[in-house]
């Protein structure tokens, strides 16, 4: 539908954007005090289906109110305000039912210009209609060559943002190859048949014509960017060295974090192959919430960039995640918080990390709106918290081999709940909360504060002090069978006695290979109990001070 252009700015006046989850975009011109039904009044008068009777008009995270104004929601020069129609039974379109698809939503997301004129009639038609709703039945409705391959595994909502639809394909459970690395893992996926499949680690999808074995792991940007690149172009999603036969793979879906719903230009997305050293940048055959997706692939190092634009890289709308540790062996209660894009190569090297610092990992919801690239965000926190080295944290991307950026929360009285947050500095606004009850944090035995509030260390934790060497293989032998059963972060307890040369490679690889913890763990014992005292000396080393509260636990018990 065409849409009318505004009349120049008056005094006062200025120009926003108006978008539909149809990718319709459009340009409205108002002003401060204008009412929220003002708004929509000149939005119908640009299309008379939409209407506040009709739909909803939503900004960032608030439902507008008809009787208030923009300036009471902050709306400002090329803000976007999204209209969500209203469909039969109260539902949002954006919300589809369970066992349903939105045909309206998804028809908005299909490329219909080279169809023929029967077949963009029936997908204007169907869209525009109301009595559409949300259909559980199937699709013949649909003309058969505007039905993608990627919609019929159906839509969902994903919780990284409120109003972005993901796409749910088949997953696919990788194994580890044998030249994979503590860093580096190395996928293999067997994949059965014609289908669309999506790696369950990685978010990497494929489209393929038969069965097909495909091998692929996590590339640095920074190796392969050069600096001069670097200043122009940010990775937009993970970077992915993936070894396949190119003629079985019609489609192959690249995970990046933009949030196209905030987002009114695509032109700078862009895909990067690297080969020999070189790189070659071309457009996506297919821009979707989450995904960038290339046809008829040839794989080399394939990810997704975004070329940076001067005027609008601090506009640049993120998908991002906050992920919290609590150090175990730190004095009281002490957090690591992360504020990251939503990138699982950069989440994994974390949790890698913060599990050799001995950390826990307490999971909690994402921000649900967008973050942007560029700003900084301040954290804040309830319970007389104290946050170091400091309390602004900038949105920014780093590779996953890179050191991320954290700041160190400090909790006085973990018995009490805390509450963290994160607002935008550039106009307070709040972007993301949570609330830390005292069951989400493992407190330190009872005994474990020194005079000064701290905690010992490991080395002179209650029940391990003064235990003279040598004792730890009696503790091993003595412990097994409770050591089988609750022993945890085994792949940390392997790289550390493989770098004190008690284990090998291909002794490592033994224990990694079992399937379920308890069997890692039995062979892990069964194999230091085979090598000796001083191997089982070293294993006592090791889980006192990555797991203090184990140790103590058992010698208490015994």
């Amino acid at each position: 539908m065409a849409e009318q252009q505004p009349s120049s700015e008056g005094p006062g006046e200025f120009q926003i954007v108006v978008s539909t989850l149809l990718s319709e975009k459009f340009t409205v011109l108002v002003s401060p005090d204008d009412t929220v039904q003002e708004l929509a009044d000149k939005l119908n008068a640009q299309d008379s289906s939409l209407s506040l009777e009709q739909g909803r008009l939503i900004y960032k995270t608030s439902e507008l109110e008809g009787r208030k104004t923009l300036r009471h929601y902050g709306i400002k020069p090329n803000s976007i305000v999204h209209y969500v129609r209203r469909l039969r039974g109260g539902s949002s379109e954006f919300l589809p039912e369970p066992g349903g698809i939105d045909l309206r939503l998804a028809l908005g997301h299909l490329d219909v210009s080279g169809s023929s004129d029967e077949a963009r009639k029936t997908a204007e038609a169907l869209s525009s209609s109301e009595e559409t709703g949300i259909l559980g039945m199937p699709l013949p409705v649909v003309p058969k060559l505007l039905t993608p391959g990627w919609l019929y595994p159906g839509l969902q909502q994903r919780r990284s943002c409120w109003v972005c639809q993901d796409r749910v394909f088949p997953e696919v459970i990788p194994t580890i190859t044998q030249e994979s690395s503590e860093h580096n893992p190395v996928y293999r996926a067997e994949l059965p048949g014609e289908g669309v499949y999506q790696c369950s680690i990685t978010g990497l999808a494929f489209e393929v014509k038969s069965a097909v074995t495909i091998t692929y792991r996590y590339a640095s940007w920074t190796t392969h960017l050069s600096e001069i690149d670097q200043g122009t172009l940010i990775p937009a999603g993970p970077l992915f060295h993936i070894e396949v036969q190119c003629e079985v793979v019609k489609k192959v879906f690249l995970p990046h974090f933009i949030c196209l719903t905030e987002c009114t230009d695509t032109g700078p997305c862009l895909i990067a192959h690297f080969k020999s050293g070189k790189m070659t940048l071309e457009k996506p055959t297919l821009l979707i919430p989450f995904y960038a997706v290339l046809e008829n692939p040839s794989f080399s190092l394939l990810g997704v960039l975004w070329r940076k634009m001067r005027s609008s890289f601090h506009s640049v709308p993120v998908h991002s995640l906050v992920l919290i540790f609590q150090q175990l062996s730190a004095a009281n209660t002490t957090l690591h918080l992360y504020l990251i894009p939503d990138d699982k190569s950069v989440k994994q090297a974390i949790e890698k990390q913060e599990t050799n610092w001995n950390s826990k990992f307490i999971p909690k919801p994402p921000p649900l709106v967008p973050l942007y690239f560029g700003c900084v965000y301040r954290v804040a926190g309830t319970n007389s918290v104290e946050i170091t080295p400091d309390e602004h944290m900038p949105l920014c991307y780093n590779s996953p081999k890179e050191q991320q950026l954290f700041v160190e929360i400090y909790i006085r009285n973990a018995d009490k709940d805390t509450e963290l947050s994160l607002r935008n500095t550039r106009d307070n606004v709040r972007v993301w909360k949570t609330l830390l009850r005292s069951g989400d944090i493992k407190l330190p035995p009872p005994g474990c504060h020194t005079p000064s509030g701290g905690c010992r260390t490991a080395a002179s934790h209650p029940g391990t002090a003064g235990i003279p060497a040598g004792t730890g293989s009696a503790f091993v032998k003595k412990n097994k069978t409770e050591l089988c059963s609750r022993m945890v972060q085994v792949p940390s307890i392997l790289l550390h006695l493989r770098d004190v040369n008690v284990i090998n490679n291909d002794e490592e690889e033994e224990v990694l290979s079992q399937d379920t913890s308890q069997k890692k763990n039995r062979v892990l014992l069964e194999l230091l109990e085979r090598k000796g005292a001083e191997a089982q000396e070293q294993l006592y080393q090791i889980l006192r001070n990555k797991d203090p509260y184990l140790i103590a636990d058992l010698e208490k018990s015994s």
